[in-house]
Formats: structure tokens, sequence, C-alpha cells
């Protein structure tokens, strides 16, 4: 059974093949859709968070480690939702693991990264402070 509909938004006409012959074809594009949902979340997380090996090897540090990239990918998406300025989420990924190990403000510097940016390096380029015993 092939389905054919036309997807508004990409302006195409999208054909889906199935063997359901029962259910409504309203019912199997929403089907799809939600599958076409999960698989652009697993290409997400593929691309941004490479799972090229696990650190344990029991299934409950396998399943540990699936979750905490979830949550990863979770945490991420709404810190973009909750931007001003756009970011693509690779690009938000990347900055984050980069500044992750400094202090800074994260909405301030992903909102005006170059202002940021400015400030964050004009303070290392300082000489660093003089340890002292008594301190």
């Amino acid at each position: 059974r092939i389905i054919t509909y036309v997807d508004v938004k990409k302006r195409k006409l999208i054909s889906l093949l199935t063997n359901d012959m029962e259910s409504d074809p309203q019912e199997i594009i929403a089907i799809y859709r939600q599958r076409w949902e999960i698989e652009l979340l697993f290409k997400q997380m593929k691309q941004n968070f490479p799972l090229k090996y696990f650190y344990g090897e029991s299934a409950n540090a396998i399943k540990i480690q699936i979750w905490i990239t979830l949550i990863a990918n979770l945490l991420l998406m709404v810190m973009q939702k909750g931007l001003k300025r756009q970011w693509s989420f690779s690009g938000l990924a990347t900055m984050v693991r980069i500044t992750l190990m400094y202090y800074v403000d994260f909405n301030s510097l992903f909102n005006n990264p170059e202002k940021e940016w400015e400030i964050i390096l004009s303070e290392a380029s300082g000489a660093p402070p003089e340890p002292s015993l008594f301190d």
C-alpha cells in the first residue's frame, strides 16, 4: 500500500510505503512523522555526542552513558530555545564543549559572543596573580 500526501511546509509530495491495509491514511502519516522525528534525534545525537566507545562493559553502564547523552541533548535543546540569538545545534554544542571548563555566563556569552569573548580574552591576557602563603 502506498500513501501519498502533500507536505505543505516543505512543498513536497511524499509517498509512504506500508503493509498496514486497515489503518486510516492520516494515522499512518502521523506515525511516520513521529518516526522521522525520532530518526532526526538519533542523527543529532550521533553527530554531536559520538559514542565511539563505552566507559563500562555492563548493561547498566551503557544505559547510564546513553541516558547522560539524552539529558545533555535535552539541556542543549532547552538552552537553544531560550537564546535570543540563533545558533545551530552543532555550533552551540561545540561552543559549550569549548567553554565548559571556564566560569562564564552562558546566557550572555551565547546571546552576544563577540562582546563576551573580548572580555574573557582581556581577563586572560593579564598576568596571573602572585601566590601567597597567607591568603
